[in-house]
């Protein structure tokens, strides 16, 4: 429920704040005091794009902010998107616009994306206005109507979830076959890649060792003259070597060690020193026997294969790695390829096993749908004849779609749903949006939202001039339809019609007036004389007669009649 709504710099609104209560709300003024302006704001709460164009002139921000009571399922559908109410259960929703574009988003206080205000605002209020009557008129409102109604939420989650499950399924077997119309000469080019990388028979750090060799070659002489010095020094001489040197010298020290304890110690030094020299003299021996071989044959040799591998390379990837993963990518899907028909066969039945897992829950749907519907036909035709359709014929047609005897489904089950109307006696019932009058489709609004007002948990419901094309007794019974809503749902109505806004609990006027030079929307809580000189304004002409302040009087008593009733 809305307990509360500011709005700042919005169009002709400088600064307004309003409390709510339970119960019927009336918004009335004159054409232009800013009414819509107020319900822009509020649709702004809900996740509305905000138009930079809105900001109030000479301003350069607008902001809006309304607090919420939560309930017990708000709470815990709100928990499921990390969202808390404060310690008194209540939500404080906020956005700014600033005169740059910039929007920003507050809830209790702490910045959220859009995409999260619009998960969370749905659960607390809700605005039907003209142009949402006509949102009646497409299958998939109905749908939503029906389902709510059948109370089919976990129902339905359960059935998508097998859905989407048959569909993943049922979108592989499409590729499979997609890839069969062209599989040959697909395998042929696969197997052609297959073969060329193979045929090279790559290791993963080859180039760079062959780059390496390459390098040596190409210094062959080099290494040769300065290796072999090196080695020769420390190894190659027989007896003057720095190893047979250092061998020799530990030995002499091992002799004095009993008489200089601490030349053991060098002794061990020196060993250690012409182990290294050894091995430091068959590594660099290594390197010479590498080059030592016909120079101009080994480097053509590199280079042929690194000029194979560069091809390769432009082809598959930039690296030998690269294109080794291409290589394993390709034999996967010529595997896949190769064997598609036994691939067929295994997705063709675990897509017919989760066709029959969601066939059963859309079985399920139908029946509840049917039964729903049924009774959602006789409440709405009661309903519409209580607002002056005496004649009128409501039917909520529900049919499966098959396809060669099989039910085809879809991601909200198998079944296509239509309202069909017939306001006039003997007429076939048609389409809504082929028959149904703005006034008409007004009326059906609000009998289908009193069929699931107790069933869409939504506390709060604001109906926006839906009144037009309806006046007199047509528009009191609806302001009664509103006034039995109102007892279980807060109902705020902004209203053209006196017969509505006389029943309202709350009766709130939207006026402007010239400020500075300025215009600016103020709101007044009308009581005793302002309410019915506010009536008297709407039902009557250039002057207020005493005769419709009379009636404005009248209208007010009968509230409390329908009351008692």
């Amino acid at each position: 429920m809305i307990l509360s709504l500011h709005i700042e710099n919005l169009a002709v609104i400088k600064n307004i704040d309003v409390d709510f209560s339970r119960g019927f709300t009336a918004f009335t003024g004159e054409t232009g005091a800013g009414k819509s302006i107020i319900i822009d704001g509020i649709n702004m709460l809900l996740g509305s794009k905000a138009e930079r164009e809105l900001i109030r002139y000479g301003t350069d921000s607008a902001m809006v902010s309304g607090l919420f009571s939560c309930n017990a399922a708000h709470i815990s559908a709100f928990k499921e998107l990390g969202i808390s109410p404060d310690d008194e259960g209540n939500i404080l929703v906020q956005r700014n616009i600033t005169s740059d574009g910039k929007s920003t988003v507050k809830l209790n206080g702490r910045s959220v994306s859009l995409a999260l205000l619009k998960q969370v605002t749905p659960y607390l209020i809700t605005i039907h206005g003209q142009s949402d009557t006509r949102s009646l008129t497409e299958s998939k409102k109905q749908l939503e109507i029906v389902d709510i109604y059948a109370n089919n939420a976990e129902l339905l989650k359960d059935y998508e979830e097998k859905f989407d499950e048959y569909d993943k399924f049922c979108r592989e077997i499409n590729a499979v076959i997609k890839k069969e119309s062209e599989r040959e000469r697909v395998l042929e080019i696969l197997k052609y890649q297959i073969d060329d990388i193979d045929a090279l028979a790559l290791r993963d750090g080859e180039e760079e060792e062959l780059i390496d060799k390459k390098i040596k070659i190409k210094n062959s002489e080099k290494i040769t003259k300065n290796a072999g010095f090196v080695f020769k020094a420390l190894k190659g001489s027989e007896k003057g070597s720095v190893a047979f040197l250092l061998d020799r010298s530990a030995s002499a020290l091992e002799q004095l060690s009993d008489v200089i304890p601490a030349f053991s110690e060098y002794a061990e030094t020196l060993r250690d020193f012409s182990y290294r020299a050894n091995d430091i003299a068959e590594e660099v021996y290594g390197v010479i026997s590498d080059v030592d071989e016909d120079s101009d044959t080994a480097l053509n040799k590199i280079e042929s294969r690194l000029d194979k591998i560069s091809k390769l390379k432009r082809k598959y990837g930039l690296t030998i790695k690269d294109i080794l993963e291409f290589r394993d990518r390709a034999r996967s899907e010529y595997e896949t390829l190769a064997d598609a028909e036994n691939i067929l066969k295994q997705l063709e039945a675990k897509r017919d096993a989760a066709y029959k897992s969601a066939l059963s829950l859309a079985n399920v749907l139908h029946e509840k749908r049917s039964a729903a519907a049924r009774e959602i036909e006789k409440s709405v035709k009661e309903t519409l004849e209580f607002l002056d359709m005496p004649k009128v014929v409501f039917l909520a047609s529900i049919k499966e779609s098959f396809d060669n005897g099989k039910k085809v489904l879809s991601k909200h089950g198998s079944d296509e749903i239509e309202f069909l109307i017939s306001a006039n006696r003997g007429a076939d019932a048609m389409p809504l949006s082929k028959v149904a009058s703005g006034g008409e489709l007004a009326r059906i609004m609000l009998a289908l939202k009193s069929v699931i007002a107790d069933k869409d948990g939504i506390e709060t419901v604001i109906y926006d001039e839906i009144d037009a094309g309806v006046s007199g007794k047509t528009a009191r019974k609806i302001g009664i339809k509103m006034l039995s809503l109102a007892k279980s749902a807060q109902l705020i109505a902004v209203t053209h019609s006196a017969q509505i806004a006389s029943l309202a609990d709350t009766h709130i006027l939207i006026k402007k007036s010239d400020v500075n030079g300025k215009t600016e929307t103020s709101l007044e809580v009308l009581n005793g004389v302002g309410r019915v000189d506010e009536l008297s304004r709407i039902l009557g002409g250039i002057d207020v007669t005493r005769a419709q302040r009379m009636a404005a009087v009248d209208m007010l008593n009968e509230k409390n009649d329908y009351l008692r009733g």
